[in-house]
């Protein structure tokens, strides 16, 4: 008989995937099964081994998702087929999360598990739109209360009479239905209408919206603004300090949804430095590496390495490939021999000083004529063998114009690249529904696998706010083959310098 699984109920945090706990995170790579409620940050998603099976519960009232009940039962039932299941909930699972109800079935069942705690949006989205809870000079404590409450029930139904009356600040959460009917209550039992008030909407992401008000205005504020679930509302004097102490909404890209189209193994260093900046980012990776087609030249230059005077790599991609095929023959990296090594862009290069590589070029600019002028003021290069490794399906430019200058030339295919179709996290379908205000393309093999997946002429005419960057002058030749003009490109040809630009863009 096999043993019962591990349930392990963990606190996903409120929104931003970075308050995501260590021990959240070591768990999730361990786990076979992921049951993920709706509010919790695809991207966490990641995490999970690509053999975990996910379920994710969707908008149950919106979409026909899973109700809790359905998800509670499939927690159960992969436990008892033995599995390693990660049930990651929004927030903290012990506040208003249901995980004290969850708990209570599987120790009913005798299903061992640990609870991890998360960080809940009673603090965080507070924190994030600059509100402290407590203050010296204002409160020095606070209660939580919940607006969606079944009054039916007696020993849970508010009492807003008494909570009227309990000093220091108030935090609401679920109490964007009810947000009318609850501010008039307190003030019906002695709050004065003037009590500042604070609605933070999807509080801790990219998309947080804060919208400040008094208990006798923030109802038709909210309505105003379009404020909906999910959001907590903060009541108090504490709501006076945010305008000095907003930092969140006041970095440089906040406001600014951001696609990030590299494939998944590189995008997230992108993708979180844009976060970092406030971006609200959506990964949606369109390309994956896989070997090429043939492997005969591949081969023949593992036999002829010493061969070789130079070796060129075109990107980190290539490098990583090389070396995958170069140690799966090879014990020792002096085998590579005697070759000296350029690198097209920073990353390229890092990748190779990472194996103790020197690198002997670098072009500052990463087009075939910078590239061949980098060759000529190194040394004469006619007659010299060089090995070319990059992508299958690549730009003729650059072999052609070192060949012009008398070079002899191996462009050698190290890898293939890919459509990536698989939207593990749902945000390819988040982009396809909700738009963006950016899309960043980082090669040409991007835009034209990003063009098949979504038809990029028709998704600029759905949302006219979209924009396109380029990361330099080949990926925007990608570009314009489509009969479209990015709205910039980037003066240095890395993702730093994409960065750059819509940070300039965006000011």
């Amino acid at each position: 008989m096999k043993s019962k699984g591990t349930v392990y109920l963990v606190g996903a945090g409120p929104g931003d995937a970075g308050l995501l706990t260590l021990r959240g995170a070591e768990l999730l790579r361990l786990a076979e099964v992921v049951v993920s409620d709706v509010l919790v940050n695809p991207e966490l998603l990641r995490l999970a081994p690509a053999s975990a099976e996910i379920i994710t519960r969707g908008n149950h009232k919106r979409d026909g998702g899973l109700s809790q009940e359905q998800l509670t039962e499939l927690m159960l039932a992969r436990a008892h087929e033995g599995k390693i299941v990660v049930r990651l909930k929004g927030g903290d699972p012990f506040i208003f999360g249901r995980g004290g109800e969850e708990a209570e079935k599987l120790a009913a069942e005798k299903i061992p598990f640990e609870v991890v705690p998360g960080v809940s949006s009673i603090v965080a989205a507070a924190n994030y739109a600059g509100i402290p809870l407590t203050h010296r000079e204002h409160c020095s404590s606070f209660t939580v209360f919940t607006g969606h409450s079944d009054s039916a029930d007696a020993s849970t139904a508010l009492r807003y009479e008494q909570i009227a009356k309990i000093p220091g600040t108030k935090v609401v959460l679920m109490g964007m239905d009810n947000l009318a009917d609850w501010t008039k209550s307190l003030i019906a039992h002695g709050m004065a209408g003037e009590t500042p008030v604070a609605v933070v909407h999807r509080g801790t992401t990219g998309r947080q919206k804060s919208v400040a008000g008094t208990l006798a205005t923030i109802a038709k504020l909210a309505e105003k603004e379009e404020l909906s679930p999910p959001a907590i509302i903060i009541v108090g004097d504490v709501v006076k300090l945010r305008g000095k102490l907003n930092w969140f909404e006041s970095k440089p890209l906040f406001g600014q949804r951001i696609v990030v189209t590299r494939r998944s193994e590189q995008a997230s260093s992108f993708a979180h430095r844009l976060a970092k900046l406030g971006a609200d980012v959506l990964e949606v990776p369109t390309i994956k590496l896989t070997h090429p087609t043939e492997r005969d030249a591949i081969i023949d230059c593992l036999l002829e390495l010493n061969s070789y005077d130079w070796f060129i790599f075109t990107s980190a991609n290539g490098v990583t490939a090389f070396f995958d095929m170069f140690f799966k023959r090879f014990q020792d990296l002096r085998e590579i021999g005697g070759a000296r090594i350029a690198a097209v862009g920073p990353a390229t290069a890092a990748k190779l000083r990472e194996l103790h590589l020197q690198v002997d070029v670098q072009p500052e600019e990463f087009t075939a004529k910078k590239i061949a002028e980098a060759f000529m003021k190194y040394q004469n290069i006619e007659n010299v063998k060089m090995c070319l490794l990059r992508a299958e399906v690549a730009n003729k430019d650059l072999p052609d114009a070192l060949q012009e200058m008398g070079a002899i030339v191996d462009d050698i295919a190290i890898y293939k690249t890919v459509a990536e179709t698989e939207d593990r996290t749902g945000a390819g379908t988040r982009l396809l529904a909700e738009g963006a205000d950016w899309v960043t393309f980082t090669s040409t093999s991007t835009v034209e696998h990003f063009h098949a997946r979504f038809d990029l002429p028709k998704l600029l005419k759905q949302f006219p706010q979209l924009k396109l960057a380029s990361i330099g002058p080949e990926t925007t030749k990608a570009i314009t083959a489509l009969g479209l003009k990015p709205t910039l490109e980037a003066k240095e040809h890395t993702t730093d310098g994409l960065i750059a630009a819509l940070l300039k863009a965006t000011k």
